[in-house]
């Protein structure tokens, strides 16, 4: 099978910071297809600089051609077909984490089945620092064309382990002495008093069902996050960048009286 009969059967890469992204990464790329008469600028310059330089072959198409191509609707001109998304053993991410010099934060993601959802929490995660997520194989979402234009690219450089049963992952995330948070309405204690300096993995649910029955039994503590209005939920990408946010200002400013699995358990 000749290159570009391969690139026509592989996913894509679309929109000018998705695709930049996943050159700048090193991502492996059959192809890229730019529209004629596409608008000039930095990041197309890049683009196609970037392809040049690594072999990466380019076609100008018009418009409809590109538009039939695409797998959203959203490709701003540049479609590149890549190299199926590759995920990391769970223990590969766990050990990265606990080696990256600071403690350990990742983020476990329970139902998500929204790729807008997927791509937006992974560019948080990758703006606070975060280590990389967990998502599970069955009934949900995985790292596709929308998510990773979603994501605006940041899920070429976030670190995404892939499971097939999310509560045997959580034990052995436990196992590996990090502390488990669950987001619930319901948590006993909010999210601003959980110490979240310590190594923590932050377990988010959907919106419509929330964290499930099996893995919320699995959390060491639920935390909610305290609402004012009449809705009862937070978007899950919200909720999980606020959280992510308040972890990255603890880890920045040290909690005067910082409250966890230590605290609680000192005071039984």
């Amino acid at each position: 099978m000749s290159r570009f009969s391969r690139a026509r059967k592989s996913p894509t890469i679309e929109g000018r910071r998705a695709v930049l992204e996943a050159l700048r990464a090193g991502r492996e790329t059959h192809l890229i297809l730019i529209a004629d008469g596409v608008e000039p600028g930095a990041q197309v310059e890049e683009i196609t600089t970037s392809a040049h330089a690594a072999g990466i072959p380019i076609e100008s198409v018009n418009r409809a051609e590109l538009d039939r191509r695409a797998s959203t609707k959203h490709h701003q001109g540049v479609i590149a077909f890549v190299a199926d998304a590759q995920y990391a053993p769970l223990d590969g991410l766990i050990e990265s984490a606990k080696s990256s010099g600071s403690a350990p934060l990742i983020v476990v993601l329970d139902g998500i089945q929204d790729p807008q959802n997927l791509g937006a929490i992974a560019r948080s995660v990758d703006a606070s620092g975060a280590h990389g997520m967990v998502i599970p194989e069955h009934r949900a979402v995985g790292v596709t064309p929308g998510a990773i234009r979603a994501s605006a690219g940041a899920l070429e450089h976030v670190t995404v382990a892939r499971v097939t049963n999310l509560s045997r992952a959580i034990d052995q995330i436990k196992k590996a002495d990090i502390w488990v948070v669950g987001l619930d309405m319901a948590g006993e204690r909010a999210y601003t008093g959980v110490d979240l300096t310590r190594p923590t993995a932050v377990v988010v649910g959907s919106e419509g069902e929330g964290i499930s029955r099996l893995v919320k039994e699995r959390c060491d503590l639920l935390a909610a996050i305290p609402l004012r209005g009449q809705l009862a939920s937070l978007n899950a990408s919200v909720a999980a960048g606020v959280v992510l946010y308040e972890a990255l200002r603890q880890r920045s400013i040290p909690m005067a009286s910082p409250l966890g699995r230590g605290a609680s358990e000192a005071s039984d």
